[in-house]
């Protein structure tokens, strides 16, 4: 039985972020198809610019592709910010659309926000709940209170996902309610790609997702050392 559902759950919890890193890898290339749109950073200021968003600042970010709110700033991974393919400028179209959002008070987005801070606690939380569980537990000698953080570290890494999948809506306004109608009214896109920017549109609206997913399989690596 194991050996069916080790297989299973490693797909469910890394198959969605596989399968983004490998849409996103695929359109970028070729690695010029839209030099006549820039880069991906200036194709986001040009569609700032078109929404008469100019104060919104377009930076690069090792921390992956979003919209920060608080500083008004797009920010796009190195080969997004300064690359020309198919992936760069949707990319950067959808958290164009993340800014729209926020310009036009959209109470889903202001939701999300609240929502993205929560998810991020609760992640902190889990981590930090794995790592001073065996120390408590040295420490009290009591191994039910280790098991109670790794309870709690359970709860608060699916309370992550779960918020996640709540702020799908945003993810998804910005990718087919904003960013698709600015690449299709605009004629920015050869008539072809358009099939494929949809593709790359539901990755982006499926990354957060993805990622909380994923971060679900380091709970069970430390449910594993635990019970060494």
């Amino acid at each position: 039985m194991a050996l069916v559902l080790i297989p299973l759950l490693l797909a469910l919890l890394l198959g969605p972020q596989l399968w983004v890193r490998r849409v996103l890898a695929t359109y970028r290339e070729p690695a010029e198809r839209y030099a006549r749109c820039g880069t991906g950073a200036d194709f986001a200021r040009y569609l700032l610019a078109r929404h008469d968003l100019g104060t919104v600042t377009v930076e690069t970010t090792a921390l992956g592709d979003h919209y920060d709110p608080g500083a008004r700033s797009v920010r796009l991974l190195p080969l997004h910010h300064d690359g020309r393919s198919l992936a760069a400028v949707t990319i950067a179209a959808h958290e164009v659309g993340h800014a729209i959002q926020h310009a036009e008070g959209s109470v889903l987005f202001a939701w999300r926000q609240r929502l993205a801070s929560l998810a991020m606690g609760a992640e902190r939380a889990s981590a930090l709940l794995l790592l001073v569980a065996p120390v408590l537990v040295l420490v009290t000698r009591t191994p039910q209170v280790g098991l109670l953080c790794v309870i709690l570290a359970v709860t608060a890494a699916l309370l992550g996902t779960l918020v996640h999948l709540l702020t799908l809506p945003v993810e998804w306004d910005a990718s087919f309610a904003r960013a698709l109608p600015l690449l299709e009214r605009g004629g920015h896109l050869y008539p072809n790609d358009l099939p494929h920017a949809r593709r790359i549109l539901r990755a982006a609206a499926l990354t957060y997702v993805a990622s909380s997913a994923a971060s679900l399989l380091n709970v069970w690596r430390w449910l594993a050392i635990l019970r060494r």
